[in-house]
C-alpha cells in the first residue's frame, strides 16, 4: 500500500489542478487589463509604489490585516470578524505550512509542485524521518480545525444572521451559491481524506483521532479515495466558478489594496480603479444595513453591493436606477471591510449619462453671467487684516443662503472675535461645483473649480472659511490653492473658543451633535465641533454617531428620490439622534437642519447658533 502513496501521482489531482490553473491564468489577464486601464499617470503611480520601501510595507500589512485578519470586521461585531478570519488566515496556514513540509521532506518535484502540497497526505508515506515533523502534523490539524470552526459559524450566519449583528443579508445569484458550497465542502472534505490516511501519512489529533473510528468499520485503504476525489472536485468548482461570483474578492482586493495605497481614484466609471472595486466587492451586505435608504424595504436591492452586481452584468437599465437614486452619503464606503467607494462608483457612472436639467454653466457666457452676480470680485482688494494679520474669505454657499440665520450667527462670532473677514458670495455668486460632480458633469465642475480658483486666488486671502459640509469637502478635494487654509466654521469656532478670541459661557443645556455625512465621513472632522458643544453645554451622543452617523435624508445626491420617501428616512436618523433624550439637536451643516427641522419634535441649530447665543468677545 505504502508503494501506491510514493508513486507521487493519481488522477484525482485532476480538477485542483485544471481550476488552479484557469483562476490563475483568470486573474493574471484580469490584473495586466485592469492597469492597463489605468490613465498613463496612475499607471506610473502605481508601478512607483510598488518600488516604494513605505509603500511596499504598507501594501503588505494591509493585505495582512484586511484580506487575512479582516481587522475591520473584528471592529465591528468579533463574531463577524473571526468567522471571515478563521476561514481567511486558517486556509493560508495550512497552504504555507504544506508547502514548508512538502519543501522540507521532498526533493526534485518538478509537475508535482502543483499539487504535492494540496495532497500531500495522500502521497506520503510515515516514517521516522516524517515524524520529526510532529510539529507539523500538528499545526495542519490546528489550523484545519480553526478553518472548520469558521464554516461551521457562516452556516449559523446563513440562518441567524443577527447574531453577527446584521439584520440584512444579500441575496446570492446561482454562481454565488455554488461557490458558497463548494467551499463549505472543502475543508470537511479534506479532514475526511486526511484521516482515512492517518495511520499511513501521519496525523495529530484531529485526524488521528477520525482514523481510530474510521478503520473500526473500513479497514481497506482503498475505500478513501472516493473521499480524495471530492476533496479534489470540491477545490476544482470553487476555483471555476470563483471568478464568476462574490468570491472574486478574495484575489481583487490582493491587486485594490495597492492601487489605493499608490493613491489612485476612480476615473473611468467602468475601467481601471472602478473594475477593481466592483470585483472586491465581497457581497457581505454590510452596506445593505447601514444604507438610510434601507429604511424603506422596496429600497434594499439599490444598495452597493447589488450596484456592483449589475456592473458586473452590465445591467445599464438598473445601473441608473441604483446610481440615481443614491443619497451619496458615504455611509457604505465607511462600512465597508473592503472599502468600495460606493459613493464615488455612483458618481462615475452618472458621469458616462447626460441629464436634461440645469442650470449647468457649460460654457463660459455662463459662467461671466454667474461672475457678474458677485460684486466680491470686482473690489476684491478691500479685505482688511486682523490684528493677527489674518485674511479671511467666507464662502456661505447656497445651501447656507437658503438658511440665513447660519451666515448671521456666523458673522456675528467673526465680529465678537475680531476676525477681519470678507464675503466671497455676500450677494451671489459661483456654486462651488458640487451639484455639477453629483450628477456626473464633470466638464462643467472643472469650468466652475477654474473660476473660482481664479477669484479665491485673486483676492488676498490666506484663510478660505465655509460654513457648508459639502463646499468644505469640494473645495479640500477639487481644489488647488496653494498658500490657502481651507477650513470648516467647526474648526475655526473651536481655534477661537480655544485660543480666547471668543469666551464662552457653559450652560445646562443638554445638546446632541449630528454628524453630517460630507463633514464627518467626507472630511474626518469629528472632535472639534464636540469640543465646541461641550464647552457651551452638556454633549450627549446619538445612537450612531461619527462615521455611522445616520443621513438626514435630505442629501441634494439623490436625483429620484421624492419627499415621501425621504420622510421615513429623517424621521429615522431623528429616532437615532434622540436616544438620549437631547433638549436640543445641534447640526454644522445647513441642510441637515432644515431637513431635521421640518420633523424634528425638539429645536434644531447649527452650531453657530449654540456658540452665538453662549458666547461674548474674548481678548482683542
Amino acid at each position: 500500500m505504502r508503494e501506491r502513496f510514493l508513486t507521487g501521482y493519481n488522477d484525482f489531482v485532476l480538477p485542483f489542478v485544471c481550476g488552479m490553473l484557469f483562476v490563475l491564468i483568470y486573474c493574471l489577464v484580469g490584473m495586466i487589463r485592469i492597469i492597463m486601464q489605468l490613465p498613463a499617470q496612475d499607471r506610473k503611480r502605481f508601478f512607483i509604489s510598488l518600488v516604494t520601501p513605505k509603500t511596499m510595507a504598507k501594501n503588505i500589512k494591509d493585505i495582512f490585516l484586511k484580506c487575512l485578519i479582516h481587522v475591520d470586521l473584528w471592529k465591528r461585531n468579533k463574531l463577524l470578524g473571526y468567522m471571515h478570519s478563521s476561514i481567511a488566515f486558517g486556509w493560508f496556514m495550512l497552504i504555507l505550512v504544506g508547502h514548508i513540509e512538502v519543501l522540507l521532506y521532498t526533493s526534485n518535484l518538478g509537475a508535482k509542485a502543483l499539487y504535492y502540497p494540496i495532497f500531500f497526505r495522500y502521497f506520503v508515506a510515515e516514517t521516522e524521518s516524517t515524524m520529526k515533523g510532529s510539529l507539523i502534523f500538528f499545526l495542519m490539524d490546528f489550523f484545519l480545525l480553526i478553518v472548520l470552526s469558521g464554516i461551521a459559524l457562516a452556516m449559523i450566519k446563513r440562518i441567524r444572521s443577527r447574531i453577527f449583528g446584521m439584520r440584512r443579508t444579500t441575496n446570492p445569484s446561482f454562481l454565488d451559491l455554488v461557490g458558497l458550497y463548494s467551499l463549505w465542502a472543502i475543508f470537511p472534505l479534506r479532514l475526511l481524506a486526511e484521516s482515512f490516511t492517518a495511520d499511513i501519512s501521519g496525523g495529530s489529533f484531529l485526524t488521528k483521532s477520525l482514523n481510530y473510528v474510521f478503520t473500526e468499520f473500513l479497514s481497506n485503504h482503498a475505500n478513501m479515495l472516493p473521499a480524495w476525489w471530492a476533496y479534489s472536485c470540491a477545490l476544482g468548482v470553487f476555483f471555476f466558478v470563483l471568478p464568476f461570483s462574490r468570491y472574486m474578492h478574495i484575489p481583487t482586493e490582493i491587486l485594490l489594496i495597492p492601487l489605493r495605497n499608490a493613491g489612485i481614484r476612480i476615473v473611468n466609471a467602468r475601467k481601471g480603479l472602478a473594475k477593481a472595486q466592483v470585483y472586491s466587492c465581497p457581497g457581505c451586505g454590510l452596506c445593505i444595513d447601514a444604507c438610510p435608504m434601507g429604511v424603506l424595504k422596496g429600497n434594499i436591492k439599490d444598495t452597493t453591493v447589488y450596484l456592483n452586481r449589475q456592473i458586473r452584468r452590465n445591467n445599464e437599465a438598473r445601473i441608473e436606477e441604483i446610481s440615481d437614486k443614491c443619497l451619496l452619503c458615504g455611509k457604505c464606503t465607511a462600512v465597508c471591510p473592503v472599502g468600495v467607494e460606493g459613493d464615488r462608483l455612483r458618481i462615475a457612472q452618472r458621469s458616462v449619462r447626460k441629464y436634461n436639467f440645469g442650470p449647468d454653466y457649460s460654457n463660459i457666457d455662463s459662467l461671466k453671467e454667474a461672475e457678474n452676480c458677485n460684486k466680491f470680485v470686482i473690489n476684491s482688494n478691500n479685505i482688511v487684516s486682523s490684528s493677527d494679520n489674518e485674511k479671511v474669505l467666507y464662502f456661505a454657499g447656497c445651501m447656507t443662503a437658503l438658511t440665513p440665520v447660519i451666515r448671521e450667527k456666523t458673522v456675528s462670532i467673526l465680529e465678537k472675535a475680531g476676525i477681519e473677514y470678507e464675503f466671497m458670495d455676500k450677494d451671489g455668486g459661483l456654486c462651488c461645483g458640487r451639484p455639477m460632480l453629483m450628477a456626473g458633469r464633470l466638464e462643467q465642475a472643472a469650468q466652475l473649480v477654474e473660476k473660482n480658483t481664479e477669484i479665491i486666488m485673486n483676492s488676498g486671502a490666506d484663510t478660505l472659511l465655509l460654513s457648508c459640509p459639502i463646499c468644505y469637502r469640494i473645495f479640500r478635494e477639487n481644489y488647488s490653492l496653494p498658500g490657502i487654509e481651507v477650513i470648516h466654521h467647526t474648526e475655526y469656532f473651536e481655534r477661537l473658543v480655544f485660543s480666547g478670541r471668543i469666551r464662552v459661557s457653559k450652560g445646562n443645556t443638554k445638546y446632541v451633535f449630528h454628524d453630517p455625512c460630507e463633514l464627518g465621513r467626507g472630511c474626518g472632522v469629528y472632535e472639534q465641533p464636540r469640543n465646541v458643544i461641550s464647552a457651551a453645554g452638556e454633549l450627549v451622543e446619538a445612537a450612531r454617531n461619527r462615521k455611522e452617523s445616520i443621513c438626514c435624508g435630505g442629501s441634494l445626491g439623490s436625483l429620484t428620490l421624492g419627499f415621501d420617501k425621504r420622510k421615513a428616512m429623517t424621521e429615522n436618523a431623528l429616532a437615532n439622534l434622540t436616544a438620549a433624550s437631547p433638549d436640543r439637536i445641534v447640526t454644522a451643516c445647513p441642510l441637515c437642519m432644515s431637513t431635521f427641522g421640518r420633523y424634528s419634535d425638539r429645536p434644531v441649530e447649527d452650531i453657530a447658533q449654540v456658540l452665538d447665543r453662549c458666547s461674548v468677545p474674548g481678548r482683542l
